[in-house]
């Protein structure tokens, strides 16, 4: 890989990283904010999303939205775990595009986009570079290795 190629790569993960953790951290600071509107509008898989939406699982569920952005975040700006990450904030933008489906502008829409960017990284082993995911892993004992990269 060349270093422009290094340095694009760099440049995409700090912007999704930073746009994942925006988007995360808003929810944790808001102590109004919950996830119950969006699933209530599910157009698709209205079962799954009820459930999801439901009295005992709505405290889980939105736990886990604000934190999961977040983390997904933290960890691409950091090039920490960088294709675990990524492959937690595909499930996300999977569970964002299922109850939108078809969305209204297109079968494409930035859920599948920052999808393809994800999976990107995870072909490409962007946190390889430009990260502290090395010095991290040297941090760790030898049995966690393979879940950070």
């Amino acid at each position: 890989m060349t270093n422009f190629q290094k340095l694009s790569m760099l440049l995409l993960r700090l912007g999704l990283g930073f746009l994942f953790f925006w988007a995360g951290w808003t929810k944790v600071i808001n102590p109004k904010w919950s996830a119950a509107g969006y699933l209530a509008g599910a157009k698709t898989f209205k079962g799954l999303f009820a459930f999801f939406a439901g009295p005992g699982v709505l405290p889980v569920t939105n736990f886990l939205n604000e934190w999961g952005l977040t983390l997904v975040g933290v960890a691409l700006i950091l090039g920490i775990s960088v294709r675990l990450a990524s492959f937690f904030g595909i499930v996300l933008m999977a569970l964002y595009y299922l109850p939108i489906f078809p969305p209204a502008h297109g079968w494409i829409d930035e859920h599948i986009i920052y999808s393809l960017i994800l999976l990107m990284f995870m072909a490409t082993g962007a946190g390889e570079r430009y990260s502290l995911g090395k010095w991290f892993q040297t941090r760790l004992h030898p049995a966690w290795h393979k879940w950070v990269d």
